[in-house]
């Protein structure tokens, strides 16, 4: 069981305004204190009140990650108020549908500023403080999505994959040391996030498949607790997930 010198470990949890990033907070506050971060500094602090009422003490940093500034900035708002990250949780990210030849560059740059680069410079800025105290937990969101291509989701697809992979590397890296990683590969989930990337329309979420936060966000804490190296809730997933060994590349599709 992880422990830490303080009374309450404490947590950094980024897109936490919504979706799996709420419910890790939530999940996280029964015996953590939290450091909240998204764009929507409002949504926050409203969540930061309803964990408060649970016994958790809550900072907010509101944050856009697409905004390569950004990370090294929240790391020094951090620093600068003297909190020590015990847990870094990379959940923030998004996703968009349609064919890569007509997308918007601009919003397929963004995407994999938040969920490539984002995630990768937090954990350089957070891991050697970790390691300085010989512990730590660092739960990144990967998805079912970073094992096979996604044609009409190419650039998601491509970055959840470099999440997957990342994240399994540094976990052997890091063996032994007191820190571990967990990558979280959930399917389909009914969040805020189908809506935004429009993933509503295609197949996953149309006939019901989608799981509902909670149990995602318990699976990834459980599996990070226990110091495993990777979770993919869901059978129907880790199933797909055996299939596609036996799928020829060319005909993964996520429509």
């Amino acid at each position: 069981m992880f422990t830490s010198s303080a009374a309450r470990p404490l947590a950094l949890v980024t897109g936490a305004s919504a979706g799996i990033g709420t419910e890790l907070a939530r999940q996280l506050a029964v015996d953590h204190d939290l450091i909240l971060t998204a764009r929507r500094g409002d949504t926050l602090r409203t969540l930061a009140e309803e964990l408060k009422a649970r016994g958790a003490a809550c900072h907010v940093f509101p944050a856009d990650l697409a905004d390569p500034a950004a990370p090294r900035w929240l790391f020094d708002q951090i620093a600068a108020a003297g909190l020590v990250v015990d847990v870094l949780v990379n959940n923030a990210g998004f996703g968009d549908v349609g064919p890569f030849a007509k997308a918007d560059l601009g919003k397929v740059l963004q995407m994999i500023q938040v969920n490539v680069v984002a995630l990768t410079e937090l954990t350089g800025l957070f891991l050697p403080g970790l390691l300085a105290r010989n512990r730590g937990r660092v739960l990144n969101v990967g998805s079912i999505a970073g094992f096979q291509p996604g044609p009409y989701m190419a650039t998601y697809y491509a970055t959840k994959a470099y999440v997957n992979s990342f994240s399994e590397a540094l976990y052997s890296e890091l063996r032994g040391t007191g820190v571990t990683v967990t990558v979280l590969c959930p399917g389909p989930v009914a969040t805020e996030f189908a809506a935004v990337s429009g993933m509503q329309v295609t197949r996953a979420f149309s006939a019901g498949q989608a799981m509902a936060p909670g149990p995602v966000a318990a699976a990834g804490l459980g599996a990070m607790r226990a110091g495993r190296r990777l979770v993919m809730p869901g059978w129907r997933n880790r199933l797909m997930v055996f299939l596609e060994r036996f799928t020829p590349a060319a005909s993964s599709s996520g429509r």
